[in-house]
């Protein structure tokens, strides 16, 4: 038997070279919506900030604390 129709490399090699490439592209997947997410948050934050500045500058002088 010739050393390419060997079980292992017909089969199992295939598999886990096709396991090791997905699993770089899932990792660089995650790393990206990761970041992503990170800069709605910030943005959704800093949203927040301004209309809690809006309704701290609405309120009338006598209920600030």
């Amino acid at each position: 038997m010739v050393w390419w129709q060997q079980p292992f490399i017909q089969v199992a090699l295939p598999i886990i070279v096709t396991l090791a490439i997905a699993t770089l592209f899932q990792s660089k997947r995650i790393d990206d919506l990761r970041d992503s997410v990170g800069r709605r948050l910030d943005a959704i934050e800093q949203r927040l900030a301004r209309i809690e500045n809006l309704f701290t500058d609405q309120r009338p002088a006598h209920h600030r604390a």
